[in-house]
C-alpha cells in the first residue's frame, strides 16, 4: 500500500467555534483558551476572523485578543479576512500572526445563495474577481496558484452538486492560471453545509489526480453536521499518497457552526481530539498530547457553558501501557465518572463495587495470571 500523504492540520476552535457561541464570552477567557491550545502540541491555530463586528460580534475583540495572548514558538497563528480591510487590520499583528500564503487562489461557491448570504457576493462577482486575483499573485512573485471550491458537495437551498459540475468549474479556473503562466498546485474544498460523503470525496480526489497530476496540495474544510466528515477525511487518506499534502481543519470538541447555512451550531466540525486520535492510531504522528488536548476541550466547555460534541473527550483515547484501566474499578455509569482516564480514581470515588476481591488476568502481566487461566492451561 502507498504511504499516506503529509497531513497538515489547523485548529479552528477559536474561529469557527467561537464565532457561533455567546457573544458575551470575556476576552480573558478566550485568551486563556488560546494559550491552553498552544500547549497541546498543535502546530497551527486559527485565532479568529477580522470581520465586521456588526454581523459577527463574537469577533469584535480580535485586536485585544491578539495583543493579550502568549504566542508559543513553533506554532503558526492564522486568521480569516474576507476583504482588503480585514487583511490590512490583520497585517498590523503580523507577527505574531503568520503571513497568509494561501490567499492567492481563485474562489467559487457552487451555491449562489450561500455566496450571497456568506460573503455578500454572487457567483458572477466571484468569477469577475478571478483575473484580479491572478494579477495579485503575479505581483507578489508567487510561483504557483490555487483554486478553491466552497459548498462543494451540496447546498441546503439548491441541492446536490455533481462531480461533473465541480470539474467544469475547476477547468475554467485552471485555464485562466495556465494562460497567465502560473501552474496550479493547490486546491481547496469547503463544505459549510455538511453535504460531504466519503465516496464522493474519494471519487473527486481520484478524478483530480488523474486530470491534473500537478495538483499535489489538497485542503478539506469539512463541517460535520451530518456525521460524515471524519469518514471523508479517512477516504482522502486512502486516495492520496506520499507525494501529496492533505490539509485539514477541525475544532476542539467539534465546536463550530455557520450562521448563514441554516444549521447554526448544528453545522459543527470534526472534533480535533477525534481526528488526532484517529491519525495517531493509524500510525500518522501528530505531535499532539491527546490528554492535554482533552483537558482543553473540558476548559472550552466550561467557557462556553455547555457540553461539546466530540467522542474522545468523553471516553478518552484508546489506552496503552500504563494508561490501561484499573481492572477492579467499580461500575462506571456517568460521563463525569468516565473522566477517570485523566482524573484517576477520584472520578468514581464512593461508587459501590460488586467485586469481592481484586481482579487479575493472564492478559495483564502486571497483575499475574488469573486462577481460571491456570486451570485452562492445565487442561
Amino acid at each position: 500500500m502507498a504511504s499516506y500523504p503529509t497531513v497538515l492540520h489547523t485548529e479552528e476552535g477559536m474561529r469557527d467555534g467561537l464565532q457561533i457561541e455567546d457573544r458575551t464570552i470575556p476576552v480573558a477567557d478566550k485568551i486563556r483558551l488560546l494559550d491552553a491550545l498552544s500547549e497541546t502540541g498543535l502546530t497551527e491555530i486559527a485565532v479568529g476572523s477580522f470581520v465586521s463586528p456588526k454581523w459577527t460580534p463574537q469577533m469584535a475583540c480580535m485586536d485585544e485578543l491578539v495583543r493579550g495572548f502568549h504566542p508559543k514558538p513553533g506554532v503558526r497563528y492564522t486568521y480569516t479576512a474576507l476583504n482588503d480591510k480585514g487583511i490590512e487590520r490583520a497585517r498590523a499583528f503580523t507577527p505574531p500572526l503568520s503571513e497568509r500564503v494561501r490567499e492567492y487562489s481563485t474562489k467559487y461557491s457552487m451555491c449562489d445563495v450561500f455566496a450571497q448570504r456568506n460573503t455578500n457576493r454572487t457567483q458572477a462577482q466571484e468569477v469577475a474577481s478571478w483575473p484580479k486575483q491572478i494579477e495579485k499573485t503575479i505581483e507578489r512573485g508567487m510561483k504557483d496558484g490555487g483554486v478553491s471550491i466552497s459548498t462543494a458537495w451540496g447546498s441546503n437551498w439548491t441541492g446536490e452538486f455533481t462531480l461533473e459540475q465541480r470539474m467544469q468549474v475547476i477547468e475554467r479556473m485552471v485555464r485562466l492560471w495556465d494562460a497567465a503562466g502560473i501552474p496550479v498546485k493547490r486546491i481547496n474544498f469547503s463544505d459549510a453545509m455538511s453535504w460531504t460523503m466519503p465516496h464522493q470525496v474519494e471519487r473527486q480526489l481520484a478524478a483530480l489526480k488523474e486530470r491534473w497530476p500537478s495538483i499535489t496540495d489538497f485542503n478539506l474544510h469539512l463541517h460535520n453536521g451530518r456525521g460524515t466528515a471524519l469518514a471523508s477525511i479517512y477516504a482522502a487518506l486512502r486516495v492520496l499518497d506520499g507525494k501529496d499534502t492533505l490539509r485539514v481543519q477541525s475544532s476542539i470538541g467539534g465546536m463550530a457552526g455557520c450562521p448563514y447555512c441554516g444549521n447554526g451550531r448544528a453545522a459543527m466540525m470534526i472534533a480535533t481530539e477525534d481526528l488526532m486520535h484517529m491519525l495517531e492510531e493509524m500510525g500518522i504522528p501528530t505531535g499532539v498530547d491527546l490528554y492535554k488536548l482533552v483537558e482543553v476541550v473540558w476548559l472550552a466547555e466550561e467557557i462556553v457553558g455547555h457540553p461539546l460534541y466530540g467522542f474522545v473527550s468523553k471516553a478518552g483515547p484508546r489506552p496503552h501501557g500504563d494508561r490501561l484501566y484499573a481492572m477492579d474499578m467499580p461500575r462506571i455509569e456517568t460521563l463525569e465518572q468516565a473522566k477517570h482516564f485523566i482524573h484517576g480514581a477520584k472520578a468514581y470515588e464512593g461508587m459501590p463495587s460488586p467485586w469481592k476481591g481484586p481482579i487479575t488476568s493472564h492478559q495483564r502481566p502486571d497483575s499475574g495470571p488469573a486462577p481460571s487461566a491456570k486451570v485452562s492451561a492445565a487442561r
